[in-house]
């Protein structure tokens, strides 16, 4: 075939996708769509290359990254599952990702479908009333929470009076900062030497004062708040509320409903539980779920079902509002929709059984090496020890983290939480999309670097020896942050 009817026949629509329809937008001058001050005086100072070494450069830049593609993220209570690729397929369907905000509610009944079923899915899963598939993150979960709970209050008229919320020191981290940043007054209970929060300290606290307590279960030892029947009943007979912090649901998909334990409200880290991508600054999804007595509260627009398809209602005199301009990030939540489905009932609690099995089995491999927070068997993820190898070859948790780089893993979340104190932490969690193979390699590694620790303390304390770039100053980053990039900067 000649070269020119070649072309013609790749370039036709159809061969390599559909045509795409001429712009409605007239084109315009640049000067018109961009005022003087926006627009460069010279051309960036670009390198002239040849397309193979601009396409090795980029390769390289991709190989240097860490995902959960390449390899095992033991972080603990940051849940970095794998992201299967039918959650893509699904949320580049074009009655996904080709729709936009402003469009009519009659033209996108099949994503508002979606959205509503989802929201039932999840309400469903934690055993509460109503779903909010609004806020943007887990952050702005606890944000909506705590704005439903203070409107409960206020309904009440004990809103000025309830001022303090209490977080035990076992919750997830965003808790303390979520309730100061809302205005309350934070008051830690501290836990038992079990790692449940301590019954008696509980009770000591709460008063006419507490709107909610804060609670993460399982919290972040991975343990099961085992008494949190008799919290809920302690709370709810002082006029408080419970919220819970969903950040550790990949350990009760399935097993156990937060609305069942005395739950008012809580949200969901869909990234944690329902596969979706994993931090970058987003997008993100954080749906609140609540029981019946908060659900006037949620914000708005809510998604209903009607006679005639679906709708969103603004209309809810009690709301706290829109948290932000439309509904939410629905190709975030299309993609929790699809692992959903995807999985159904049975597969979700398997799920959650095998990131159990996975943490315990990982936990009894190392835990004679590196000591427990706590006895016993653990939920989806543990916390073990370093403290021994600082003390003897001051060797801390910290090196251990930098010295699993060498040997292609990320390392696992360190110094958190702070129980007990001094404990040189590393809180691991291996999900359950990790092969028995992986976690054995992954065990064995940190043992190694254990006898490194003994034998040549120095190779462990200095490194990465095999990363892009070795140790840097993360107590002066820390203090002059400076994130633009500048030619002289690269040349020193």
């Amino acid at each position: 075939m000649m070269l020119e009817p070649l072309i013609f026949e790749l370039s036709s629509p159809g061969r390599i996708g559909h045509a795409l329809p001429p712009s409605d937008v007239p084109a315009q001058p640049t000067d018109v769509l961009l005022p003087a001050t926006a627009r460069r005086a010279d051309a960036p100072p670009l390198p002239e290359v040849d397309e193979l070494t601009l396409v090795r450069h980029f390769v390289r830049l991709s190989q240097m990254n860490f995902s959960i593609d390449t390899n095992f993220y033991p972080l603990g209570s940051c849940t970095m599952k794998y992201n299967p690729k039918i959650n893509e397929v699904v949320a580049a369907l074009p009655g996904v990702a080709g729709v936009h905000p402003l469009q009519s509610t009659e033209t996108v009944q099949g994503i508002l479908a979606m959205l509503y079923e989802l929201a039932e899915c999840l309400r469903e899963i934690a055993g509460m009333d109503a779903v909010s598939l609004q806020p943007a993150a887990g952050a702005q979960g606890e944000f909506a929470g705590l704005l439903m709970m203070r409107a409960y209050h206020l309904r009440n008229g004990e809103g000025d009076k309830r001022h303090k919320i209490i977080v035990p020191d076992s919750a997830h981290g965003t808790n303390p900062a979520s309730a100061a940043r809302c205005g309350y007054q934070v008051v830690q209970v501290k836990s038992s030497a079990d790692g449940h929060v301590d019954i008696a300290a509980m009770r000591k606290a709460l008063s006419e004062e507490v709107a909610a307590i804060m609670m993460t279960s399982p919290n972040t030892l991975g343990v099961f708040e085992s008494e949190v029947l008799e919290i809920s009943r302690m709370a709810h007979d002082a006029g408080a509320l419970m919220y819970l912090d969903g950040a550790n649901m990949n350990a009760l998909v399935g097993k156990a409903k937060p609305g069942d334990m005395g739950f008012d409200v809580m949200h969901f880290n869909l990234h944690k539980t329902f596969s979706t991508p994993h931090g970058g600054g987003g997008p993100g999804a954080g749906p609140v779920a609540v029981k019946k007595h908060l659900e006037p509260f949620l914000p708005v627009p809510v998604i209903e079902k009607t006679a005639d398809g679906y709708r969103l209602n603004d209309d809810r005199p009690h709301s706290i509002g829109r948290l932000h301009g439309f509904y939410g990030n629905a190709g975030i939540l299309a993609r929790a929709w699809a692992y959903i489905r995807y999985h159904g009932a049975s597969g979700l609690t398997a799920n959650t059984e095998n990131a159990v099995l996975n943490a315990n089995y990982l936990m009894a491999l190392l835990r004679d090496t590196f000591p427990t927070a706590h006895q016993g068997i653990c939920k989806h993820e543990f916390v073990c020890s370093a403290r021994r190898f600082k003390d003897a070859y001051n060797v801390r948790a910290w090196d251990f983290a930098k010295r699993l780089i060498d040997y292609g893993f990320h390392p696992p979340t360190v110094y958190f939480p702070l129980i007990p104190e001094h404990f040189e932490a590393m809180m691991i969690e291996p999900t359950e999309t990790e092969s028995k193979e992986t976690l054995d390699a992954f065990a064995a590694t940190l043992l190694k670097i254990a006898e490194e620790a003994a034998m040549n303390p120095e190779l462990v304390q200095h490194a990465p020896h095999t990363a892009p770039v070795g140790r840097l100053d993360e107590a002066f980053a820390a203090r002059c942050l400076n994130v633009c990039w500048t030619a002289e900067q690269q040349n020193g």
